[in-house]
C-alpha cells in the first residue's frame, strides 16, 4: 500500500486553502513583505498559493523551476523578503496543526525554490 502523501494527510485543498489564508493574513500586516501584495488580486493569488503549497505537500498542482522563476522575474524578492516568508509559512502550518516534522518538510521544499525567486 503506497504512503499517503502530506496532502493528503492534510485533508486537500480544503485544509491547505486555510493555511494560505492564515499565511496572507499575517503577511499582508507585515512590514517588509506586504507590499509586494499591494495591487496583487488577492483571490487570485490565494488559489495560485493553494496549489502552490499543494505541490509542496506532495499534491496534484506542480509549478515548473521555469513558471516559478517568470512569475517573480518583475519582483525585487531578496533574501530577507524570502527568510519572512518562511517564518510566516512555518507559523501558519504550526497554527493548523501540521506536525513539527511535517512543518519543517514543508518548509525545506520551499527553501529549495529560494534561487528561483530571490533577485
Amino acid at each position: 500500500m503506497a504512503e499517503r502523501t502530506l496532502f493528503e494527510k492534510y485533508g486537500g485543498f480544503s485544509k491547505i486553502s486555510k493555511i494560505v489564508i492564515s499565511f496572507y493574513d499575517i503577511l499582508l500586516d507585515n512590514d517588509e513583505v506586504g507590499p509586494f501584495f499591494d495591487s496583487v488580486d488577492m483571490s487570485r493569488m490565494v488559489d495560485h498559493q493553494t496549489k502552490f503549497i499543494a505541490s509542496l505537500l506532495g499534491g496534484p498542482a506542480s509549478y515548473t523551476d521555469n513558471q516559478l522563476r517568470q512569475l517573480h522575474s518583475h519582483l525585487c524578492i531578496k533574501h530577507v523578503h524570502f527568510d519572512e516568508l518562511e517564518t510566516v509559512l512555518k507559523d501558519a502550518l504550526e497554527k493548523h496543526n501540521v506536525a513539527a516534522e511535517d512543518v519543517a518538510v514543508v518548509v525545506a521544499e520551499f527553501g529549495k525554490r529560494r534561487p528561483l525567486i530571490v533577485r
